[in-house]
């Protein structure tokens, strides 16, 4: 699947909208990335609303970097790993199946101490 990203040097949104992108899409994608800062008109248009994601058909998404916006955008296109957002939504990670749960934390003396 190929789309254009309009983004810009810095944007810590754009990275979690590809790092989701990459974790959701049921195919490999290919990214155009459009840097907005060179261009005074998609300064005026984007800058305000950047990550945006663009299909082939030139339909764009605004924060696509909230997951449930971008799996929703996904799947209207066939395009959503079902699984994968199945999993997610209900707190499910793949990297945390092993990992130990984490113990929690008690106050003394106005400190904090993991149990």
């Amino acid at each position: 699947m190929h789309l254009r990203l309009y983004t810009t040097l810095g944007c810590h949104l754009c990275s979690a909208l590809e790092a989701w992108l990459d974790r959701l899409a049921n195919e490999p994608v290919t990214l155009e990335r459009v840097e907005i800062s060179t261009d005074e008109a998609l300064m005026q248009h984007y800058a305000v609303r950047i990550p945006v994601l663009v299909d082939t058909q030139g339909q764009e998404l605004d924060r696509g970097f909230e997951p449930a916006r971008l799996a929703e955008w996904l799947a209207e296109r066939g395009w959503l790993d079902a699984v994968v957002w199945q999993k997610v939504s209900q707190g499910v990670c793949e990297e945390d199946a092993g990992a130990e749960k984490p113990r929690g934390a008690h106050l003394r003396q106005g400190r904090r101490y993991l149990k």
